[in-house]
């Protein structure tokens, strides 16, 4: 994905999982016929060459999980942390799929504490 309303819609209709090293939007569309990903780091991260690199290391880790595991169709946001540069890139790939596993399930509650389900 590279524009803005495209990221903006799966912002606004998907779910929402937050992990140590990354936060992942997903909106699963079991039509689509193929999977599009999109990727950000705020500048709050660092400058270009940081961000650039925790890009890189989220691409990376995408592509080694879709490949071990592969990815449902719909379309995926990775938004890099502070603590994706740093973290274990090990840690990092469980990370994200710890983050397919719970946004992908129909069960899962996005803010258990306050009582709003988005699973419908």
């Amino acid at each position: 994905m590279k524009k803005r309303p495209q990221f903006l819609r799966v912002a606004g209709k998907g779910r929402k999982v937050a992990t140590p090293g990354m936060v992942v939007q997903i909106l699963p569309d079991d039509k689509a016929a193929e999977t599009r990903v999109g990727f950000t780091v705020t500048k709050k991260v660092g400058n270009s060459v940081i961000r650039n690199r925790t890009r890189r290391r989220l691409r990376e880790a995408l592509r080694l999980v879709a490949r071990e595991d592969g990815l449902p169709s719909g379309d995926f946001v990775l938004i890099g942390r502070d603590r994706t540069r740093g973290r274990d890139f090990s840690l990092l790939k469980d990370d994200l799929r710890q983050a397919l596993r719970k946004g992908l399930d129909s069960n899962y509650r996005e803010n258990p504490g306050r009582g709003r389900e988005r699973a419908k």
